[in-house]
Order: structure tokens, then C-alpha cells, then sequence
């Protein structure tokens, strides 16, 4: 792979399970560099296995930025991730030229890579009547949330592949409650320009084999304590950072709505769909270098 002159960011992307982590380490460690985690839940210290996080050794191998870096009880978003992204953006290009970017949550990168128009501020009492609604409604989040949305927001609804993501839900009645305004108001799409070069390049699975993968990932997450990890947040489990795939369907077996047989493979099943909504997001992205996995692998050498 060749690169161009001068700062440089790498941007790897990719849906679950695609090998972002390992991918993302070796070119780190060919440019003698960090990565900058560019996924909405790694960045919380309390999720470990049910998220994927780099294991401690991976994490000694190379400095990483947003792993680890918050709280459950923090309120992170996309203004917050550009922010933190961009400052450690600075700090490694103080002395290297190339960095990378890894992680599977896409508008975190498009927020990286292009910059995001400013949104209403939500007092803390919206969000309390959010959150409150949202305890009421027991385990149905998800239709609940997308029932309030097509009263208050439908344009934003029509957005598909936002409307099984329970927190952009969140985040657009809060939107919605706090200006009168639908958030897809406040998306301009003014790009800003970066003061560095950025490449993106995406890892590609056939889907057959890629859902494989996902569902080995499922099983392996099990064996290493993902219900014991979930267990221990259960009381917090009303919080925008635990309404995630392989969180909520632990709490639903928890409430007795599933065996525990039943809630892994709706983690399996909700991954996969999760998987198929990130490649909808990326294919829309004229700008990224499809690599087909794992030969493309070979082609992941700096030049």
C-alpha cells in the first residue's frame, strides 16, 4: 500500500468481526504508530467482552485513544468523540506522520473525516424524561422508541439505517423535544476540510463467511464471561451506553423473556443484522478502498 507524503490518517472500517482490531494493529506497528478507536462503545472502561475490546496485550502493543477513556455514567457522543479524536489526532502527528483509525461505527468516522454540524444542547430534563419513558416500556426500547419517533420525527424514521439503533433513536427525540426540530435538520452535510491526508479502506467478507465469524465471536464472548460481565451491570441497564447488542438480550434473559440459549443467538442474529446495516452505511462511501478478506491482507503492506 502505498501513501502519500506528509500527516496521514488510515482510516480501516468494516462491520463486526471483520478483523479491524488485527488489521489496524499490524499497520500500526509497520508505521510505528497509535490508533485512534473510532467505536461508540469501546470507549466505555466498564464493557469489555460483549464490545470486542482489544485484550490487554493488544492494548500494550501500540498507544490506543478512546478505549477506555470513559464512564457508562458520561455522556458521550459524536461532539465529544471529534473532539477527543482530534486532539489525540494532534498529539500523534506532533511526532509521527501516519496514525490510524479503526472501528466500526460510522458516523463516528464520517465525524472524523468530515466534521459535524452542531446540535441543539439537551437539558438534563429532557433527558431525564427520555430516560424515564424509556424504564416504563419494559423490553420492548426498540419499538417503543420507533413509535414515538413516527409521532414526533417520522423524517427522521425514514432514515433506515439509523431506525433499529436505539440510541440514534434516543438521540433524535431528545433532538426533537429540546428544538421543535427534527435532527435531520442539523445535518447540512458541510464537509469540513482536515489539515492532514486521510485514506479509508474497507475490509470486506463474503457474508456467508463473515456471519460465521460473528457467530464464533458470539460463542467465544460466552465462554470467556460475557453473562457474568452483563450480570453486573443489570442496574444500570437503563443507560444510553447499555442499549447495545449483546447487553440488551442478557437483560431480556435476565427478565425471564428468553432462556439463555434463546438470548445468544439473538445476540447472534441482532450482530449479524448490526453487520449488515454497517455495510449499508460504508458502501454509500465513494472514498473507501474495498480490500477482500483475508487474501487483501497481503495487500496491507506499506510501501
Amino acid at each position: 500500500m502505498l501513501l502519500p507524503p506528509g500527516k496521514t490518517a488510515i482510516v480501516i472500517v468494516g462491520p463486526t468481526a471483520a478483523g479491524k482490531t488485527s488489521v489496524s494493529l499490524s499497520l500500526a506497528s509497520q508505521l510505528n504508530t497509535s490508533i485512534i478507536s473510532a467505536d461508540s462503545r469501546q470507549c466505555f472502561r466498564e464493557l469489555n467482552i460483549g464490545v470486542a475490546k482489544p485484550n490487554n496485550h493488544e492494548l500494550q502493543l501500540c498507544q490506543h485513544y478512546f478505549v477506555n477513556s470513559h464512564s457508562i455514567f458520561d455522556k458521550v457522543d459524536t461532539v465529544v468523540f471529534e473532539k477527543d479524536a482530534l486532539a489525540a489526532a494532534k498529539e500523534i502527528f506532533s511526532s509521527r506522520d501516519k496514525l490510524i483509525v479503526s472501528g466500526g461505527t460510522g458516523l463516528y468516522v464520517k465525524v472524523f473525516c468530515e466534521g459535524i454540524d452542531a446540535l441543539p444542547e439537551i437539558s438534563p430534563e429532557i433527558r431525564k424524561k427520555v430516560m424515564e419513558a424509556i424504564g416504563r416500556c419494559g423490553t420492548n426500547r426498540l419499538p417503543f422508541l420507533q413509535t414515538w419517533l413516527s409521532e414526533i420525527d417520522p423524517t427522521f424514521l425514514a432514515s433506515t439505517h439509523e431506525k433499529e439503533n436505539p440510541v440514534r433513536l434516543m438521540r433524535a427525540i431528545e433532538v426533537k423535544l429540546a428544538s421543535g426540530r427534527s435532527i435531520m435538520d442539523f445535518r447540512k452535510g458541510h464537509k469540513q476540510k482536515r489539515d492532514f491526508n486521510i485514506i479509508k479502506i474497507g475490509l470486506n467478507w463474503p457474508r456467508e463467511r463473515l456471519y460465521e465469524r460473528i457467530n464464533s465471536r458470539v460463542d467465544k464472548m460466552m465462554e470467556d464471561g460475557l453473562l457474568k460481565e452483563v450480570t453486573a451491570l443489570y442496574p444500570h441497564r437503563d443507560l444510553p451506553a447499555l442499549q447495545t447488542v449483546g447487553y440488551q438480550e442478557i437483560f431480556e434473559y435476565m427478565d425471564g423473556k428468553y432462556t439463555l440459549e434463546e438470548a445468544v443467538e439473538k445476540i447472534k442474529q441482532h450482530s449479524r443484522n448490526y453487520a449488515k446495516r454497517q455495510m449499508t452505511w460504508f458502501r454509500r462511501d465513494e472514498e473507501i478502498t474495498w480490500i477482500d478478506m483475508p487474501e487483501g491482507m497481503d495487500e496491507l503492506v506499506i510501501q
